[in-house]
Parts: C-alpha cells; sequence; structure tokens
C-alpha cells in the first residue's frame, strides 16, 4: 500500500464549511457500496493497518477536516462470498482502533453500518465493546431495508425494520447515545411478480413477491428495481407510476411506511414523506433515547427540501421534548448541539 500524497475530493473542505453554521464538523467519507478493496489490504495485517491509519491522518491534517466517516458495505457480495472475507469481522475493530490512535482523541471518527441483522456479520457483542473505545458514534443505514436482494415487498425506510436493527445494536451493548437513525432523501421503486396479482392486492401491496430482481450467480442488477432522488428527472418508464404513487400514496400503521403498490403496473413504491419523517421520532428517537440522526443525502433532497425541513423540525421538537424531562429530572441533556445542525 503506498504512501498517498494527493486527496482529490469531490469539493474542498473550507468549501463545504463555507455553507453550514461554524460549529457544524465537517467529514470525509471513504469507502462505499462499490469501493471495498481498500479495506480489505488495509484490514489485512498489523502494518497495513498502520499504515492506512497514517495516511488516513495526514489526509484529515491537510485537507483541514474535523472528522473521518467509515462507509464499508459491499456489493460485490455475491463475487466475493462472506466465507472469503470471515477473517475481516476480527481485523474490523483493529483496524478502527489504529485509525483512532492516528487520529487522536481530539477528531470525530465514525461508521456508517448496516441496517439490516442480515448485513451485521461484523456487529457482535465483542465488536462493539472493542469499537466503543475507537468510535464517536455509528450511523445506523435505517434504509434500503428492502433491496434487490428481496422476493417479498417491503418498507425500505420501515419504523418496524428499523427497530430490529436499532434494537440488534443496543443488545449487542452500543451505547444508545452513539447511535444515529438513519432517513433517506430518495424514492425506490420494485417490480412485483406479474403471476401474484391477487394475492398482492389482498395484502394491499405489502409481503408480495417480487420479479427477479438480481442475477442468482452474480449479483448484478436485472433492471427491476431503481431508486432517484428528489432533484432526479424520474425515469420515463415509471414517471406515471410514480405520478400515481405521490397522488395515492398511503402510510402503513403497522409496518411504519409510506408507500403505494401500482396494481396496473405491478410496481411497488416505497418511500419517506415528511409525515412518515415525523412519526418515526417518538417511537425511535425519544423511546430509546439516542444520539442523534443523519440523512442520506442532503442535496437528494433539492430543490424544495421538504424533506429536511421535515427532519430539521421533529429533531428539535425531539429535542425540547428531551430538554424538558431532563430539566424535571435535573440530568443533562442527550442531544449534543453538533449533532443538531443538518
Amino acid at each position: 500500500m503506498p504512501h498517498v500524497t494527493e486527496w482529490p475530493l469531490f469539493s474542498i473542505v473550507e468549501q463545504v464549511r463555507s455553507r453550514f453554521p461554524p460549529e457544524t464538523a465537517i467529514m470525509v467519507a471513504i469507502g462505499g457500496w462499490g469501493d471495498t478493496n481498500g479495506f480489505s489490504q488495509a484490514a489485512a495485517t498489523r502494518s497495513s493497518r498502520k499504515l492506512f491509519a497514517q495516511n488516513i491522518r495526514k489526509m484529515v491534517e491537510e485537507t483541514g477536516a474535523d472528522a473521518l466517516a467509515d462507509h464499508g458495505n459491499g456489493e460485490d457480495y455475491k463475487q466475493i462470498p462472506n466465507s472469503e472475507k470471515a477473517w475481516e469481522v476480527e481485523a474490523y475493530p483493529k483496524l478502527m482502533a489504529e485509525i483512532r490512535h492516528a487520529l487522536g482523541p481530539n477528531k470525530l471518527l465514525s461508521a456508517a453500518v448496516p441496517g439490516l441483522r442480515r448485513d451485521m456479520i461484523a456487529f457482535t457483542k465483542k465488536n462493539l465493546r472493542d469499537l466503543d473505545n475507537s468510535i464517536d458514534f455509528l450511523n445506523i443505514m435505517t434504509y434500503d431495508l428492502m433491496n434487490r436482494r428481496d422476493n417479498v415487498t417491503q418498507h425500505h425506510t420501515g419504523v418496524q425494520m428499523a427497530l430490529d436493527g436499532l434494537h440488534a445494536y443496543l443488545s449487542n451493548g452500543l451505547t444508545p447515545h452513539k447511535a444515529n437513525l438513519g432517513f433517506a432523501f430518495y424514492v425506490k421503486w420494485f417490480k412485483t411478480n406479474m403471476e401474484d396479482t391477487r394475492q398482492c392486492s389482498s395484502q394491499n401491496g405489502i409481503g408480495c413477491k417480487t420479479a427477479l430482481l438480481e442475477d442468482p450467480r452474480t449479483g448484478v442488477d436485472l433492471s427491476q428495481s431503481g431508486s432517484f432522488s428528489w432533484h432526479d428527472q424520474v425515469p420515463s418508464d415509471v414517471a406515471d407510476s410514480f405520478k400515481r404513487a405521490l397522488l395515492r400514496g398511503v402510510y402503513d400503521e403497522k409496518g411504519g411506511g409510506h408507500y403505494f403498490w401500482d396494481e396496473a403496473e405491478k410496481i411497488f413504491w416505497t418511500w419517506d414523506n415528511p409525515d412518515a419523517i415525523h412519526r418515526k421520532f417518538p417511537r425511535m428517537v425519544d423511546e430509546y433515547s439516542i444520539g442523534g440522526v443523519f440523512a442520506w443525502g442532503l442535496g437528494e433532497d433539492a430543490p424544495n427540501f421538504k424533506h429536511l425541513q421535515a427532519l430539521t423540525a421533529s429533531l428539535r421538537q425531539s429535542s425540547e421534548r428531551s430538554r424538558f424531562l431532563n430539566s424535571a429530572e435535573k440530568s443533562p441533556t442527550s442531544y449534543p448541539s453538533w449533532r443538531e445542525e443538518l
């Protein structure tokens, strides 16, 4: 792993910093859904972990960033099965510990982590106990809870599934104030099975069989599902269906998600509207006194930013409720101000 001397970010930290209040922490994210090779190389040995951490420290110092966010989820799970990556489970907290040591105590360190139990392979009780010494918080990706690995319809940001993921982390020892709840500022759609119409209709579109969404051997997307942001042009092949979804979408009180099943075109739509965002706070943020919230991503809510406004308003109301209760109990609030700035 060579020493790195340049940091070709899409923007510069100071330019980003100028767009937010002075107290906002600017974090640089590394890794991602389709970019996992670097993590495997970095985590492999003690010396590679040390070199990786030193490069991160240098990057943070030279870019002027306040923190680092680690995104390590993988798209290549079919090509490289979990059995070939089992060693990474034990190596992961060691890598994070090395990064923390290199950054020192005054920089923030976080990780974006899966919201589905089936993906939480590395987040055992032991690993979360070790990670607690390294990370400031975990951004739990409580979205994409339905994706193309699934074969029945469900809410991709549903409350019940998000609670299941949150419970998994908390029961394995994650401190509540180090848990951040994720919100998705985008829409997802899935084609349903053409032969399942009667049963799907009887279930109001939830729990329906999907079309084959990905190649069972390679995991390649078969274009039977998709997503787009609020600033995107709606794909022409689903535009009429999405118009119906916006007009006729409903909230599922049981699963806790906003959705619409288009029986005419056999498309299942799932997304958070402002009302669905408001509903999550009492059941999740308030109930479990978690540390804060985050969104993927702010720019995706342009140009009207209705979802960002709903999230900001809900967070402030939640913080006010927390301050009221803590004042009554004469205990400090559990909502640091830096997490309230979106």
